[in-house]
C-alpha cells in the first residue's frame, strides 16, 4: 500500500495471542502506560490503573530485530513519546497514545542503552537521548528529528560502554555522564550548556577515566536520594561508589552462584538488586554508605565481611514457576509526580508482566517472607478472558464440535482478483474462501449469527500434516497459470492444485525436511527457470520445480546451516543462497552445479543482486497474514486503501449498462470544469475502464484454443460456486467498511436507516482498527484495548460503562489520530455513494458483478456469462431516500458527532492530519477533509486557534501549503510562515 494513500487497517488477532518474548520495557511517568519490547521486533503497550491493574492495549510493528531499549523521548505530560531501538540499528520514534510512528532512522551501530536529558537554552527545553552500545563512545541524539549531533569520546582506553548514568547538578549548571566500559574503567564526562548546543560531530572528550575493576557491568544508578552514591551492579558483584571521588564504599558478592543482572536506589539506604532468574532482594545499605551518617566512609576501599549489608527482604522467588526460554527482564521505576508508587516490574518470555509494590518499610521490621505480587497478566491470559471471544479469519469453518480451541491457520495467501482468501491449516487441509464474506461473519450481526448464510467455501485435502507456505504464482507474474495454487508442508510435499476445480494436479517430493518458503523467480531467467517455483526446506536444500514439466530441475543440498536468503543473478544463469552461519552459495539454476561457496560474508554484499519483489496492484481491500514469530498461527490485517474503494465505486458507476446512467464519457465532462484532483480522478476511472475493455477485447481476439477455453468454462461450472461473479466485490468491500466505521448508537433514527435503507450491518463486537503512520510502521489495537476503554471512559464519566456502550462507536475514544482516519473514511465514502445510483448495499446488484463487454463481431457468448438484463430504474423517492440516507450518516460524523458523543469520550481529529489531506489527489478525501477541519475550527473556539497558531506559526511552509488551496488565496512566504497569514487563515475559515 502506498504511503499516501489513507490506507485502514482491521485485524482478525483469533484466539491465540501472539508471541511476545519481552527483551525490554519502560513505564511512563504519570505510571499510566507500560512499554514492552521482545526479541521478535513488535512492542507492545500496556494500560495500567491507579490500582495496579493491567491490561494490554495495542502492538506497534516496524521493528525487523530483537528490541535492545527502550526510554521515553519527551519530558512533557502532553506529549507521551519513547524511542525504541532494535540489534539491527533500527530507531523509531512512537507516540504512545497514538500508536503512530513520529520518526524512524537506522544507524550502523546499535544500542543496548538509551537515557533521555533535557535541557533547557533561554526559554526552550529541548530533549537529548544519550545512547551507548557496540560502539565505543556515547551517542548524543536529537530526541526530535533522532539525528546525531555530536558524541562522547574517550581518549583513554576507549572501549564499548556497559552502562552509563546522568548525574544532574542543581547547584551549577553542569551535568555530569558517569559510564563504565566493559573492562572496568569508570569514564566522565561533563555537559555544560555550550555542550549541550552542539549541533555538529566535533567529540567531547572524557574528564575523568580510572579504573574501578568492575568487569561485567550490567547497570549503573546514581542515588537521587543523596545526591552522593553510585550502584554498579556486575555478574558476580554490586558495589557502591562514592559520586564525589568515586572511591569504594560497600562491595557485596552473589550467593549460590546467581548471576546479578541490574539494580536501584529504593531509597537513601535501600538498594534492590535482581538476578538473572528473576529473584529481586532488597539490602539496607551499611552507615559507611549514609552521607547523614557519622560513619560515612568509615570503610572506604575495604570488602570485609562485616561490611556486608543486611538483606531486608526477598521478591519473586521463581523457584516453582514456569522454566522460560530466556531470563526475565526487570526493572525499577519510582513516581515523581503522582502517583508516588515505586514499583518492581518484571517481564518474561512468556508474554507476562508480573508487577510489586515495594511499601515504604522500616528497618526495624524487615519482612521475614517474600512480598507478594501485586499484579500479573500474560497476553494469553487476557486474551482468554475476552467476551465474546476474538475472532480469527474463518473461525466459523475451523471450531469442531467438543473442541475448544478451532484448528489454527498456518499459511495465508489473498488473490485480489478473484476475491479469496486460501488458508492453509495446521491439520493439513487448505480452505478457500470469499475474503469479504468470512470478514463479515467475524465481526458483524447478519443471519450467520444463526449458523446460516455462511459464505461457500472450499476444502483441498493432500498433505498430511501442518500447511508451512501457500503461493499463487499467477498473482506475481503473468507467466504462470492462472490455475495454479502452489502449497508446501511439514511432510516435505510441495503440492500443486487447480485453483478452480480443486483438484490436485501434482506431488513434488524432493526435499527431506518440512518446506519453509516458496518463491518465484525474476522475470528474466531463462525460459525453462520461468516457469518453476522455488523451495527451500528445512533439510538446508532448495529447488527448482517446474510448474510445466512437473519435475524438479535442479536440488541444491549441502548446505551446512538453514537457508536465510535466496537471490537470483538472471544474467548468469545463477542462484545464490545465504545461510545463517553468514556463509554463501553459488548455483548454477540449468546445471544444479555448486559454483563457488563464501563462508563468513556478511548479507550487505547481496545488495547488487537482483531480488525478486512481487507487484501488487492498487487494490481497494487486501489482507494480509501476518505472525509475531514462527510458531504462532496467522493472524490477517485487512487494508481498505480508501482512495481505490472510491475509484472502484466510481468505476462500477460509469459501468452501469443503463444509458441514464453516468458513463466514463459523461463523468469526464462533468468533471472538465472541476478542479485539477477531480479532473484526475475522471482521467483515472476513464482510462481504468477504457483498459480493462482493450484487455477484454484483446483476451478474445488472441484465443487460439477455443477448446481448452470451453474446457476451462466447463470445469469451472463442475467446481462448486466460489467465483466471487456472484458477490459484488467492490460494494461487499464498501458495506464491510462501511459498517465498521460509522458511530452505532448515537442516532437510532439513522441507525435503522442504515439498517433497512442502507444495507448496512451492525458490528457484534468492538473492531480492533489498526494505525499506519511513517514508513509504513503501523500500530493494531489488541482485543482486549476495549477493557482499558471502558476503564477510561468509565472513570472520565464517573459511571460504569458497559460493553454495549462502546461497540460501533468506542473507537472514536481511542486516540486522536484514528479518529481523524476513521472520520476522513467515512465521510468521503458516504459522499461518494450519496452521488451514485442505487448505492445501496439491499438489492440484487450486491450478488452480480458488471456485465463483461460482447465479444467483437456478435460471437454469442456461453450462456454463464450472457450478461443479464438491464436492471429496471428504482423509484425515484427510493433514490432520493437512498441519498438523504447517505447524506444524514456523513452530515453526523462531520459536525454532530462531538455532541452525540459527549467530549468526555471523543478524542477530536488532530489538525495537522487533516491539513496534511488538504491536498489530497483523490477529490473525495479531500473535501471530507477540508470539511473537517472548517468543523472542529469553528468547535474549538477563537483561543483554541490561537493555540494553533502559536504552535504552527515555527514549521516552515511545506508543512503549511494546504493554504493555498483556500480560494481567498493565501500566497506562501518564501521562509516561514508569518504569525499573520495564519491569524488570516483561521479567521476566514471560521
Amino acid at each position: 500500500m502506498s504511503g499516501n494513500n489513507l490506507v485502514l487497517p482491521i485485524v482478525l488477532w483469533g484466539r491465540t495471542a501472539p508471541t511476545h518474548c519481552i527483551s525490554s520495557l519502560l513505564v511512563m511517568d504519570d505510571f499510566s502506560t507500560i512499554i514492552t519490547g521482545c526479541h521478535d521486533g513488535q512492542i507492545c503497550l500496556w494500560d495500567m490503573t491507579p490500582e495496579l491493574g493491567i491490561c494490554p492495549r495495542a502492538m506497534l510493528f516496524g521493528h525487523t530485530a530483537s528490541i535492545t531499549c527502550l526510554s521515553k523521548a519527551s519530558a512533557c505530560s502532553d506529549k507521551q513519546y519513547i524511542v525504541s531501538a532494535s540489534e539491527s540499528g533500527e530507531m523509531c520514534l512512537w507516540d504512545v497514545n497514538d500508536g503512530r510512528c513520529i520518526e524512524f532512522t537506522k544507524l550502523a551501530c546499535a544500542h543496548t542503552g538509551i537515557q533521555f536529558y533535557q535541557f533547557t537554552i533561554g526559554t526552550q527545553r529541548e530533549g537529548r537521548l544519550l545512547c551507548n552500545g557496540h560502539y565505543p563512545e556515547i551517542l548524543v541524539v536529537d530526541a526530535t528529528s533522532l539525528e546525531v549531533l555530536y558524541s562522547l569520546v574517550s581518549k583513554i582506553s576507549p572501549d564499548w560502554i556497559s552502562s552509563m548514568s546522568i548525574i544532574r547538578s542543581h547547584r551549577t549548571q553542569e551535568d555530569t555522564v558517569v559510564a563504565v566500559s566493559v573492562t572496568g574503567i569508570l569514564k566522565v564526562w561533563i555537559i555544560t550548556a555550550e555542550v549541550s548546543r552542539m549541533q555538529d560531530l566535533d567529540p567531547v572528550f572524557e574528564e575523568e577515566s580510572k579504573p574501578i575493576y568492575c568487569q561485567g557491568c550490567q547497570s549503573i544508578s546514581f542515588c537521587t536520594f543523596t545526591q552522593s552514591s553510585l550502584l554498579v551492579v556486575c555478574s558476580k558483584y554490586w558495589r557502591v561508589f562514592d559520586a564525589g571521588d568515586y572511591s569504594l564504599l560497600c562491595s557485596v558478592p552473589s550467593d549460590n552462584d546467581q548471576a546479578w543482572t541490574g539494580g536501584e536506589f529504593i531509597a537513601a539506604d535501600k538498594v534492590i538488586i535482581w538476578t538473572e532468574d528473576g529473584c529481586s532482594y532488597i539490602y539496607k545499605l551499611p552507615a559507611s554508605c549514609l552521607p547523614a551518617s557519622e560513619h560515612f566512609r568509615s570503610d572506604v576501599g575495604k570488602t570485609k565481611e562485616g561490611s556486608i549489608p543486611p538483606l531486608v527482604y526477598s521478591i519473586a522467588n521463581r523457584s516453582d514457576k514456569q522454566l522460560l526460554i530466556c531470563p526475565p527482564v526487570t526493572r525499577f521505576f519510582f513516581g515523581r509526580r503522582e502517583p508516588f508508587h515505586k514499583l518492581l516490574i518484571q517481564g518474561d518470555s512468556a508474554g507476562r508482566l508480573s508487577l510489586w509494590s515495594i511499601p515504604d518499610t522500616s528497618p526495624l521490621q524487615p519482612l521475614s517472607t517474600a512480598l507478594q505480587v501485586s499484579s500479573t497478566i500474560s497476553l494469553q491470559e487476557a486474551f482468554d478472558k475476552l467476551t465474546p471471544v476474538s475472532a480469527g479469519i474463518i473461525d466459523q469453518l475451523s471450531v469442531l464440535p467438543g473442541k475448544d480451541e478451532p484448528i489454527k491457520v498456518t499459511a495465508s495467501v489473498y488473490i485480489p482478483s478473484q476475491g479469496r482468501l486460501v488458508c492453509g491449516r495446521e491439520d493439513g487441509s487448505i480452505i478457500l474462501v470469499p475474503a469479504t464474506q468470512t470478514a463479515i461473519v467475524q465481526l458483524l450481526q447478519g443471519e450467520h449469527m444463526l449458523r446460516r448464510g455462511w459464505p461457500p467455501h472450499r476444502t483441498l485435502r493432500g498433505h498430511r500434516n501442518k500447511v508451512t507456505c501457500v503461493l499463487y504464482p499467477y498473482q506475481i507474474s503473468p507467466r504462470y497459470d492462472q490455475r495454479s495454487l502452489v502449497s508446501g508442508g511439514v511432510d516435505f510435499s510441495v503440492i500443486v492444485w487447480d485453483i478452480f476445480t480443486g483438484e490436485m494436479k501434482h506431488i513434488f517430493c524432493v526435499h527431506g525436511g518440512e518446506i519453509t518458503q516458496l518463491i518465484i523467480p525474476p522475470e528474466n531467467c531463462s525460459t525453462r527457470v520461468q516457469h518453476c517455483v522455488c523451495s527451500v526446506a528445512s533439510d538446508h536444500s532448495v529447488g527448482l520445480l517446474s510448474l510445466r514439466e512437473r519435475k524438479c530441475i535442479m536440488l541444491a543440498s549441502r548446505h551446512l546451516f538453514p537457508i536465510q536468503v535466496i537471490k537470483w543473478r538472471p544474467a548468469d544463469d545463477y542462484l545464490v543462497v545465504g545461510c545463517s552461519d553468514g556463509s554463501v552459495y553459488v548455483w548454477q539454476m540449468d546445471t544444479g552445479e555448486k559454483l563457488v561457496t563464501r563462508a563468513c560474508v556478511t548479507f550487505s554484499f547481496l545488495s547488487f543482486i537482483q531480488g525478486n519483489l512481487p507487484k501488487y496492484s492498487h487494490n481497494a481491500l487486501v489482507v494480509q497474514a501476518m505472525k509475531t514469530n514462527l510458531t504462532d498461527p496467522d493472524m490477517h490485517v485487512l487494508f481498505f486503501d480508501v482512495e481505490a474503494v472510491i475509484i472502484q465505486l466510481l468505476t462500477e458507476e460509469a459501468q452501469r449498462p443503463n444509458p441514464t446512467l453516468v458513463s466514463p464519457e459523461t463523468l469526464q465532462k462533468s468533471q472538465a470544469g472541476a478542479d485539477k484532483g477531480g479532473s484526475f480522478l475522471a482521467n483515472k476511472i476513464f482510462k481504468q475502464v477504457k483498459e480493462t475493455m482493450k484487455e477484454t477485447i484483446k483476451e478474445h481476439l488472441l484465443d487460439e484454443d477455443e477448446e481448452e477455453e470451453e474446457e476451462m468454462r466447463r470445469r469451472e461450472e463442475k467446481s462448486k460456486s466460489l467465483s466471487l461473479l456472484e458477490y459484488n466485490l467492490t460494494m461487499d468491500t464498501a458495506k464491510l467498511f462501511m459498517s465498521c466505521l460509522h458511530a452505532w448508537g448515537l442516532n437510532e433514527q439513522l441507525d435503522g436507516i442504515c439498517l433497512e435503507r442502507l444495507g448496512m450491518l451492525r458490528p457484534h463486537c468492538p473492531i480492533s482498527f489498526g494505525l499506519i503512520s511513517r514508513g509504513g510502521h503501523m500500530s493494531l489495537m489488541l482485543p482486549t484495548f476495549k477493557e482499558s476503554l471502558l476503564s477510561k471512559l468509565s472513570l472520565a464519566t464517573g459511571r460504569k460503562l458497559t460493553l454495549s456502550d462502546i461497540v460501533g462507536k468506542g473507537t472514536y475514544g481511542v486516540s486522536r489520530a484514528v479518529t481523524t482516519q476513521h472520520l476522513l473514511s467515512v465521510i468521503s465514502l458516504a459522499n461518494t455513494l450519496m452521488g451514485m445510483t442505487n448505492a445501496t448495499f439491499v438489492g440484487e446488484h450486491m450478488k452480480k458483478a458488471p456485465a463483461r463487454p460482447p465479444r467483437p463481431g456478435g460471437t454469442p457468448e456461453s450462456p454463464r456469462r450472457t450478461p443479464a438484463a438491464p436492471p429496471q430504474p428504482s423509484c425515484p423517492a427510493l433514490q432520493a431516500q437512498i441519498k438523504q440516507g447517505w447524506s444524514q450518516l456523513a452530515a453526523m460524523h462531520c459536525v454532530m458527532l462531538p455532541d452525540l458523543l459527549g467530549l468526555d469520550k471523543f478524542r477530536p481529529p488532530l489538525l495537522e492530519m487533516l491539513a496534511r489531506r488538504w491536498q489530497d489527489r483523490c477529490l473525495e478525501v479531500r473535501e471530507a477533509a477540508q470539511a473537517l477541519l472548517l468543523a472542529e475550527l469553528r468547535r474549538i473556539g477563537q483561543s483554541g486557534r490561537k493555540d494553533t497558531i502559536d504552535m504552527w506559526a515555527p514549521l516552515p511552509p511545506s508543512y503549511l501549503c494546504f493554504i493555498s488551496e483556500r480560494k481567498e488565496e493565501i500566497k506562501k512566504p518564501e521562509k516561514h510562515m508569518t504569525y499573520n497569514n495564519l491569524c488570516i487563515f483561521f479567521h476566514r475559515c471560521s
